[in-house]
């Protein structure tokens, strides 16, 4: 009935039941010592087990702690189920239920990030949660030997290392949460949405699933998502999951689609968690929950088994700590002929793993770092940005005391636009000469003054709002049909016998309905509308800023570039976003990014004030507020390696990683959640809100 997915752990499961599971788990059990030596009160010896730390525990210390038998892969396991029971429920106050309006609650001590968990319904209803956390609703028994869930698989790593001694992969034992939109055999795949598929799991693993799995790592949840990856206030909520809450402020936004797998990894449900990027998406959860993620280059990572995988697409780690965000890199980094774009990885990896980058050490006045002043300008901002931007800018000052050359053109100066006047007019050209039919009238020749732009780009016209610049080239438009393609494309391959296109999806399904967050529906049949397929001008732009900034990294000799993630804190859940100005969006910066280059986030420290909008967009503000805000190192394509040893360095040297104190250790006492805030009255997105739902898709 059910087409397994072929690892090494999976396979096992064909010749072995639970009963032997269960024996290679008690046997490895058996085989670390229950008791450290300590003295007493009167001096006699005692033993007791020394405690493992889950709380920021990493790669490395789990790997330590099972090597020198402090502990099991079966334990490590139940200690973040432990924590998933504390802490991954409701955070918002929903008097109608899961599809009703909400409003917010302070300190709400929960943040519902995770909501499908791989336990079969014996171990699952062992350890106290509800149906709704079911790996599958589809199929209820849920007891195909082929299956086998994250405990199962614990025991079955742990009964190898008491046999061999050794790990069994080089993410043995490492738990993980996976986006919901990804393809997970074992698990409900349905990117948040409650709809009604005649088999909730897809047939087969994700190919960078599979390869994690083959790694060693355990797949123990999947991660609440902004239904069918919606961003700005869309994005905090789906059908099936309900609203997600940001753990340093349960009230305000945790990072759009992705923010499941963020706020899992800054809560420590999990070991590290996968986002995916498509505008916003890896780096913006990460940087909201005080964390590291990496977009990686499209080129380098499989989009296979993923719901509306495209030229953007990237699957993205999200740890909290560099090294360990390039462990799980390494793991699924590299061609796969399932999809195509994969190719040009070829020959493109470093020799060493990822993880080698990551190593901490200082940088030397040979690595060459570019500062994005057009993404730091306060004068063409808000008020809103003022604090995000000085914090980076005293991240530029470590950089340099770590050794770095820094190539910075200073307060109001720009790093970029020498290079876009002089490649945009010739490689962007039908759509640059279409963003100022002033300068090229219908039916005249244009050549002519395209010739004297090239020879001086002091002719190159721009809009009030700069374009084009690096923050903006220009609007693409006239493309269609790329999501109604992928959709298509995906259901197709699933072969679901309910659910076989984007008409079908979106008739048979569950929407909320709330007054001051839309739900997907509208833009979902905007999307089927489509009837061809045409992206030329999103690849005609992708060209063309990739030309500028390759032309700009060889000039200047760049080995990276670096910026605020996004300068704006994160919004109230049910407040309005802060509106875009001069091109500066109302999340991250994701302009270049995510056009083809890698872009890595790692924290940068802590707003001490916010401004936020009320109901009507007024400003309001400074309120106190303490807010992760991150840094982003970026390179060129496959170039990750750089990246991993700058961020490595300045994390390093810094140290700005702090978990959510309201999300501590368990023996630790718990906070008292506020008083829910009332319902918000009925508000009509602005036309830049609506725009930003789709930002994902």
């Amino acid at each position: 009935m059910y087409k397994s997915s072929e690892n090494r752990w999976q396979s096992l499961f064909k010749v072995r039941n639970k009963f032997v599971l269960l024996a290679g788990c008690i046997l490895a059990s058996s085989m670390i010592p229950d008791q450290d030596a300590f003295a007493n009160a009167d001096g006699k010896s005692e033993m007791r087990k020394p405690k493992f730390q889950i709380e920021e525990a990493t790669i490395d210390d789990i790997h330590e702690a099972i090597k020198r038998r402090q502990l099991t892969t079966t334990e490590l396991v139940h200690l973040y189920l432990d924590r998933i029971k504390a802490y991954n429920g409701v955070c918002v106050n929903q008097p109608e239920g899961i599809l009703g309006p909400i409003s917010t609650i302070p300190h709400a001590g929960k943040i519902n990030a995770l909501i499908t968990l791989n336990l079969r319904p014996d171990s699952r209803t062992a350890l106290g949660f509800d149906s709704r956390k079911a790996r599958s609703m589809t199929d209820n028994v849920d007891n195909n030997p082929d299956m086998p869930d994250a405990l199962e698989v614990a025991a079955e790593l742990d009964a190898h290392f008491a046999k061999t001694g050794k790990l069994a992969g080089p993410l043995h034992g490492v738990v993980m949460a996976i986006k919901d939109q990804y393809d997970t055999f074992d698990m409900r795949t349905t990117a948040g949405a409650d709809a009604f598929y005649a088999n909730d799991r897809p047939p087969d693993d994700a190919t960078f699933v599979k390869q994690l799995r083959d790694a060693g790592a355990i797949i123990l949840a999947k991660a609440n998502m902004g239904e069918y990856a919606a961003g700005g206030i869309t994005g905090t909520r789906s059908s099936f999951g309900g609203t997600m809450c940001n753990p340093y402020d349960t009230e305000r936004d945790p990072g759009a689609s992705s923010g499941g797998s963020g706020m899992a990894v800054a809560a420590n449900l999990v070991t590290c968690a996968i986002g995916e990027e498509t505008g916003t998406s890896v780096r913006e959860p990460a940087k909201n929950n005080n964390s590291v993620g990496i977009a990686p280059t499209r080129e380098l990572v499989s989009a296979d088994g993923m719901i509306q995988k495209g030229i953007t697409t990237r699957v993205g780690p999200i740890c909290r700590t560099v090294k360990d965000t390039a462990r799980i890199l390494d793991a699924y980094a590299g061609f796969d002929p399932k999809d195509e774009l994969t190719a040009f990885s070829q020959g493109r990896k470093p020799v060493q793993p990822y993880a080698a980058y990551a190593d901490g050490k200082p940088l030397d006045k040979k690595i060459r770092i570019g500062v994005i002043r057009e993404y730091m300008d306060k004068d063409l901002f808000s008020p809103a940005d003022i604090e995000s931007v000085d914090i980076v800018d005293k991240a530029i000052d470590d950089l340099r005391g770590l050794g770095a050359t820094i190539i910075d053109p200073g307060p109001g100066g720009a790093l970029f636009q020498g290079c876009v006047d002089k490649v945009v007019p010739t490689w962007r050209n039908q759509l640059f000469i279409s963003q100022f039919p002033g300068l090229f009238p219908a039916g005249t020749d244009h050549i002519p003054l395209l010739v004297d732009m090239y020879f001086d780009p002091l002719l190159v016209p721009h809009t009030p709002t700069g374009q084009p610049s690096i923050r903006n080239l220009g609007p693409a438009g006239g493309d269609a049909g790329d999501a109604k393609y992928n959709f298509n494309l995906y259901l197709k391959e699933r072969g679901d016998a309910n659910i076989q296109n984007l008409t079908e999806l979106i008739e048979k399904a569950n929407y909320w309905n709330d007054p001051v967050i839309p739900n997907r529906k509208a833009s979902l049949l905007n999307a089927d509308t489509a009837v061809t397929l045409a992206n030329a001008s999103a690849l005609q732009n992708r060209f063309a800023l990739q030309t500028v900034v390759f032309q700009c990294f060889a000039e200047m000799q760049l080995d990276a570039v670096v910026y605020p993630t996004g300068s704006v804190p994160p919004p109230i859940l049910t407040a309005p976003e802060e509106p875009g100005v001069n091109d500066r969006p109302s999340s991250i910066w994701t302009f270049i990014n995510a056009r083809g280059f890698p872009a890595i986030t790692v924290p940068a420290g802590f707003t001490t004030e916010v401004y936020g909008r009320d109901a009507a967009r007024n400003l309001v503000g400074p309120i106190p507020a303490k807010l992760p805000v991150g840094i982003d190192f970026l390179g060129l394509p496959f170039n990750e390696a750089m990246l991993f040893k700058i961020a490595a360095a300045y994390e390093q040297a810094t140290h700005h990683r702090t978990p959510p104190p309201d999300f501590g250790p368990l023996d630790k006492p718990k906070v008292k959640p506020g008083k829910p805030k009332n319902l918000p009255k009925a508000r009509i997105p602005s036309n830049e809100e609506l725009r930003a739902i789709e930002r994902e898709l």
